[in-house]
This record gives structure tokens, C-alpha cells and sequence, in this order.
């Protein structure tokens, strides 16, 4: 029944209809606590995909490379190869339908509504380590280690290490040029932004680095990447403090010389390249690089293990090459994931801080305190509030005070037979239900106007037998034409209607 194609885009249609009410529904509902925010996030997100999902689907359908979608409408029509043939194609299809009831006789509709709706009460999984807490804090101890083994003069504290991680523009040129440099900004990169998606899960993280790629794009070739610009001496040498040489300034080995034979070593070496020899060898070896592409030199100017497998012919792997440019971009997005995560690194640090002043009983105890305080937190909604008296709510959701309680008479229950013999608690909702769709829908049933007349009556037979009244009074009352109604002949004399018709009637007037 739903393997036709005309099916499947009804049915996608309807689904994505579905999800994106679910969405609306969902997001009226604000969240109790931070826990509850992240389960709403998330499942707002999965909803999201599927509606992605499927639009892909129908859009492929619509499509229609194949032509299906043309040859099923076709079909339906009746249109053949022999000509048009409508009744063929109905009774065609209505032999399909009942051959499929008749293969599955307890084939019956199911309501997808009870499925969606379970979707609302979901709590997706999110992995968060104990560090993290559930989203409030970052766990950058695996990061802190890669740190510290990039060969700087004496390890940090690891406070010290979350004021500076997020400012790479500090560290020396010759640290970003090695290869541990580069897993750990890799790394690095990956975590923030993993971490963003848990905890930010709507947000389009890939529009936001996609935009910072192209700002990155402009600033690179302007020289303006802060921790990268061209900043170059008036006699053309690097200054003191970039170890790495820019050789787009030097035009022959001799100039090269003039850098010294430290740099030129720190320079080969940061390009995988034998650092040794005399200076003019290690000048030679480095003009190279000028002209030709790090992967076509001779595998005999690199370190042992820096060329590639011999499978790959010894030709040097470029994925391996340190690229200052990759480099850069790569600290460029992740200061702008930094700037995203301001508020969570701060809240980091002030909690590293604090734990540091904190004895080992201390912070098993506070860390119980924040278990049970995030447990009550999650279960506010389900807890029950102690309401002895059985006191109704208020607008806060907690019960009255007593003294308005008594105020209102709200413990007096006054039931109504026409509406059903609802309960209405207290005289002023007595009152005023009488001018409420239920009581009027109930006076309606009984074919009786809801007037003033019946304020104050709740019982049906009392309500009937007032209108019995009510009709047989306006009876009286009630104007009769052929006895009031007046008519004048031509003399002037006063008759009424009934009078003056058998008078004209007998031709006497």
C-alpha cells in the first residue's frame, strides 16, 4: 500500500509537517534547569536533521531522473502503451488494495501522533565526562599534558595553562613549525569543537568557522593574522625572534649565509630536512626549498623517518609538511571558539582555582552537594508540594494562602445539573458560570433562552418548568392581530381587522 512513490512523498510531507510542529511545541516549553535545556536542544536538533533528511528525499523525487514519478501519474490515468483506459487502471488498482487487506486482515490505521509525542519526553544521550559537568565546565587535562610536551623551557601549572591556551599568538615562531605543535592545535581544535556542538547543538557551527575561513583568507594575504604579519627588518633578515626563515627575502645562498648557522639548523629542522654540515651546506640544502616543492626533493636531504614509505617512492609525504598557513587558520578558528566559550572558560577557571584551595574532603563533599543539588533540580517538576488542606493553586503553581481561601468560600461546592453536574467552588464562580460556555451550552440543549430570568437555577426540571411559565404569561400578553389591529372606512368609523373583513366581506363597506 505505501511502496507507491505518490505514497512515499504524501507520507514524507506529512512527516516533516509533523516534526515541525513537534519543534514549535517543544520550544514553547522553557527549560527548568541547564540539564533540561540540553535534552530540548538536542532533541529540537535530531528533529531538525530528520526534517533534513527527508526534504533531501522528496527532492530527489521530485527530481525524478528515472521518470517514475511520470509513469506512476501516468498510470493512475490509465494511459498505457495501447491508449487510455481509466476504468482498467481504477479496477487495476482496487483489485491491488483489496489483495493487500485480504494478505493482512489485522492490518489496522496507527496513530504516528503517540510516537511523535513520546519524542517530546526523550532525554538524548550526551556525553560529557565528570570533569565537564554535564556541559558547565571544559576538561582540558589530556590537552594541558600535550602542552607541556612541546619542549618549553619548564612545565606550567595547569591554571596557568587556561589563561594562556587561547592566545597561540604568544608562543615563539619555532614551536608552531614542529609537527607536536601541529597534533596539538589539531587536538585542540577538535575538542572546542565537540564540546560547542554538546552544548550549543543549534547553533551552525559550520557558518560560523566558514566565515572565519574567508575573514582568515583576506587578513593572510595582507599580512595581518595577528601572531603572523610580515613584520621584517629594513635590511631584509628576520628578526631575533622568528626562527624560521621567510626566503622570499633572499635571492642566493651567499645572503642566505648571512642568517648564521643556529637559524639555518632551527630552520631545516623545522622542515624535516638534515640540519647538519658546514654552513654553506646547510645554506644550499635550505635555497632549495625556494623553488621546489618540499615533496619532489631527493629523500637524501631529509631526517630518517621524516620521507615516506617506500611504497610511496620515496617521495616525501605533503601531508606531513608543517604549513604556516594551516597553522594560522587553524589557531585563527579556534580563537573564535574560544570567544564563543568565553563564559564556560571563565566559570573553568574559577572553578580550577577553587578546587585548588579545597582539602580532598572538601571537594568530595561539595562534589556530593552538587550530585544532589543537580538531582533536586531535575526533579522539581515531579516533586510534591505538601498541601494538607488541599488548597488550590495560584498562578505560581503553590497552593493559596488559607485566610483567601475562607475569603472566597472556596470550600463550599456548588454543583450545577444543567451543566452537567460540574463543581464549582465558592459562590463567586457559582455566580459566574451562569454566563459561561458551559452553562449556556447546557440551556441550549433544553431548547431554553439563557436569560436573567433563569440565574440561580441549576436544576433542569426547575429551568423547564419556569419557561412553562414564562410562555404561558407572554400568552396573555401576546398580540393578536384580528382583535388589535385597527382599520378605517371611508366614513371614518374605527373597526379592527377581523370586523372590518367580514364587513367588506358582506359588501356593507
Amino acid at each position: 500500500m505505501s511502496s507507491t512513490l505518490l505514497e512515499v512523498t504524501r507520507a514524507s510531507h506529512e512527516e516533516v509537517e509533523r516534526l515541525e510542529r513537534l519543534i514549535v511545541k517543544d520550544l514553547q516549553n522553557e527549560p527548568a534547569n541547564n540539564k533540561d535545556r540540553l535534552f530540548q536542544s538536542h532533541r529540537v536538533r535530531n528533529m531538525i536533521e530528520n526534517i533534513i533528511a527527508t526534504t533531501e528525499k522528496l527532492v530527489e523525487i521530485y527530481e525524478d531522473k528515472d521518470n517514475a514519478r511520470k509513469d506512476e501519474i501516468a498510470a493512475l490515468g490509465g494511459q498505457t502503451a495501447t491508449g487510455t483506459n481509466v476504468f482498467s487502471a481504477f479496477y487495476d488498482r482496487l483489485k491491488e488494495i483489496r489483495e493487500y487487506h485480504r494478505r493482512h486482515p489485522a492490518a489496522r490505521v496507527v496513530d504516528a501522533n503517540e510516537d511523535y509525542e513520546a519524542m517530546l519526553k526523550e532525554e538524548p544521550v550526551i556525553e560529557f565526562t565528570g570533569e565537564e559537568a554535564f556541559g558547565k565546565y571544559l576538561d582540558m587535562h589530556e590537552l594541558y599534558n600535550q602542552f607541556n610536551n612541546l619542549k618549553f623551557e619548564k612545565p606550567i601549572e595547569y591554571s596557568t595553562y587556561l589563561d594562556i591556551f587561547s592566545q597561540p599568538h604568544n608562543l615563539p615562531r619555532k614551536v608552531k613549525f614542529t609537527r607536536q605543535y601541529r597534533e596539538y592545535m589539531e587536538n585542540l581544535l577538535e575538542y572546542l569543537f565537540y564540546f560547542f556542538q554538546r552544548t550549543e547543538p543549534l547553533q551552525d557551527l559550520d557558518r560560523i568557522l566558514s566565515k572565519v575561513t574567508t575573514e582568515f583568507e583576506e587578513q593572510w594575504e595582507n599580512g595581518m593574522v595577528q601572531g603572523w604579519e610580515k613584520n621584517v627588518q629594513e635590511n631584509g633578515h628576520v628578526p631575533a625572534d622568528h626562527t624560521v626563515i621567510d626566503l622570499d627575502f633572499y635571492s642566493t645562498v651567499e645572503e642566505l649565509k648571512e642568517v648564521g648557522p643556529e637559524k639555518l639548523k632551527e630552520a631545516l629542522a623545522a622542515l624535516g630536512l638534515k640540519s647538519g654540515g658546514t654552513i654553506q651546506q646547510r645554506a644550499e640544502r635550505l635555497f632549495l626549498t625556494k623553488h621546489t616543492p618540499l615533496e619532489k626533493l631527493d629523500k637524501k636531504h631529509f631526517v630518517k623517518g621524516s620521507c615516506a614509505s617506500e611504497s610511496n617512492g620515496g617521495a616525501v609525504n605533503s601531508k606531513e609538511v608543517v604549513n604556516s598557513k594551516e597553522i594560522a587558520l587553524m589557531e585563527t578558528k579556534m580563537n573564535k571558539l574560544c570567544d564563543l566559550l568565553d563564559e564556560t572558560i571563565v566559570r573553568t577557571k574559577e572553578n580550577v582555582v577553587k578546587k585548588q584551595a579545597l582539602t580532598y574532603d572538601e571537594m568530595e563533599a561539595e562534589r556530593e552537594e552538587e550530585e544532589t543539588q543537580a538531582d533536586t533540580e531535575s526533579d522539581d517538576e515531579e516533586q510534591q508540594i505538601y498541601n494538607p488542606l488541599k488548597l488550590p493553586m495560584g498562578w505560581d503553581g503553590k497552593p493559596i494562602p488559607y485566610w483567601l481561601y475562607k475569603l472566597h468560600g472556596l470550600g463550599q461546592e456548588l454543583k450545577c445539573e444543567i451543566c452537567g453536574n460540574y463543581s464549582y467552588w465558592g459562590r463567586r464562580a457559582f455566580e459566574r458560570h451562569f454566563k459561561e460556555w458551559r452553562h449556556q451550552h447546557g440551556m441550549r440543549c433544553l431548547g431554553i433562552p439563557n436569560t436573567k430570568n433563569f440565574n440561580e437555577i441549576t436544576s433542569i426540571e426547575e429551568a423547564q418548568e419556569l419557561w412553562k411559565r414564562i410562555q404561558a404569561r407572554q400568552g396573555v400578553n401576546k398580540w393578536r392581530p384580528d382583535l388589535e389591529e385597527e382599520y378605517e372606512d371611508k366614513e371614518g368609523n374605527i373597526y379592527n381587522k377581523k370586523t372590518y373583513t367580514d364587513l367588506q366581506r358582506q359588501g356593507l363597506i
